[in-house]
């Protein structure tokens, strides 16, 4: 008995172990990239649904994965004024728990948008929900509140006619959040134990969409923020600048980062290598014709790729952003491309179209497409066996047989 024992619990920790967490918008470092996840389903088909779950109003923000829980939010109501965090078991869709809660700020989105549009983040332990409302809600892994900011409360002018966007991640204990307007605009760094602010600094006047990624330089995290201004490097304990690149980004499309090297939609796209002594970012090269449309760009071992608007993928020497191939792809795209660690890369356009891109070979060629008949405005998330989009209406998971 004792044998069986030891071999149940030895299983049950292999099993987890092998599980890639995504934990944030784009997964690890806001890359798009899951780096172990090399077992993904290479199409998209009815034989590799493996399940497919309601989700009650509206959200565009990505399912985050937290060991065999996929975690989602979405919003409710006339006005959108209720807040939802849902949990499923990542195995077979049933659902482990719901939280819901009331807007404390404003509701107002474009209709395209809503005020689920933020992706929540997590540390392992807790998870994070911000809202275009700008609620920041705080809960465990078994959906208990630990803690809540109202942040219109403190900052009553921090909002836009569109809605917000941005999501938070988390680096150390602290979770960032880009709250970005053309009023009030800030940046700040909340304890991830109580919600309270270790800093806060003063951002662009100017509506902003992109999201914090988190550069790996040396030993070192530090999180970049983007705006229309270009882009500044922080330390995420305290806030204090690290690095300042000022000649312009994009206010839709988000900075991928790999390493210590940092793609950011400015002029084009421009390459940039960060150092940890403060001095001003190395750039490589910019290439005005690897200009992103909305969906944000992705590095994938020496290339790099960016869509632009008319949904052309676009291949370029990572190293010299010189254009090795494109192919067109069947736009509009919302959401953002994301890849495993097999030279897949896997898109859904705003009318649910999945498509599989193999980029392997010297040219691209899309090897799988799949209708799931809903709208898709969010980016996919991915485990180390499996590929998880939500429409409007459901979350749908894909895997091998």
């Amino acid at each position: 008995m004792k044998r069986l024992l030891s071999l149940l619990v030895f299983f049950a920790l292999a099993g987890s172990a092998a599980r890639a967490d995504w934990l944030n918008f784009r997964g690890p470092q806001g890359s798009g990239r899951a780096l172990d996840a090399s077992s993904l389903p290479k199409e998209l088909s009815d034989e590799t649904l493996a399940w497919k779950v309601s989700l009650p109003g509206r959200g565009l923000g990505s399912p985050i994965l937290i060991g065999d829980r996929v975690v989602v939010t979405a919003a409710s109501g006339p006005d959108q004024k209720q807040l939802h965090i849902l949990c499923f078991r990542a195995s077979d869709g049933s659902p482990l728990w719901e939280r819901k809660f009331w807007a404390t700020g404003r509701t107002m989105a474009h209709k395209k948008t809503n005020v689920a549009a933020p992706t929540p983040a997590s540390d392992g332990e807790r998870i994070f929900a911000l809202y275009s409302s700008n609620d920041l809600i705080c809960v465990d892994l078994e959906g208990n509140l630990l803690w809540m900011r109202g942040l219109t409360l403190d900052y009553p002018n921090a909002s836009n006619s569109l809605g917000m966007a941005s999501s938070p991640l988390v680096a150390g204990d602290t979770l960032i959040a880009q709250v970005e307007n053309d009023s009030e605009s800030f940046a700040a760094g909340f304890d991830v134990a109580t919600g309270i602010n270790k800093w806060k600094m003063d951002r662009p006047k100017a509506a902003n969409w992109t999201s914090p990624t988190v550069l790996e330089v040396g030993d070192d995290e530090i999180v970049a923020l983007q705006s229309s201004k270009g882009v500044v490097g922080i330390l995420p304990d305290t806030g204090s600048a690290l690095f300042e690149f000022g000649n312009g980004a994009s206010t839709i499309p988000s900075s991928a980062a790999v390493g210590d090297q940092l793609y950011v939609p400015s002029g084009g796209l421009t390459a940039l290598t960060i150092s940890s002594d403060g001095s001003d970012p190395e750039s490589e090269w910019n290439e005005s014709a690897q200009r992103p449309g909305t969906a944000s760009p992705i590095v994938l071992d020496e290339k790099v790729f960016v869509i632009n608007n008319a949904g052309v993928l676009n291949c370029a020497n990572r190293e010299t952003g010189e254009r090795l191939w494109r192919v067109r792809l069947e736009p509009p795209f919302s959401g953002s491309p994301v890849a495993g660690s097999d030279s897949l890369i896997y898109i859904f356009n705003e009318g649910g179209l999945g498509q599989v891109v193999d980029v392997s070979g010297e040219e691209g060629k899309t090897i799988s497409t799949y209708d799931l008949g809903e709208t898709i405005l969010s980016t996919p998330s991915l485990d180390t066996d499996a590929l998880y989009i939500r429409s409007d209406g459901h979350l749908w998971k894909f895997a091998q047989p």
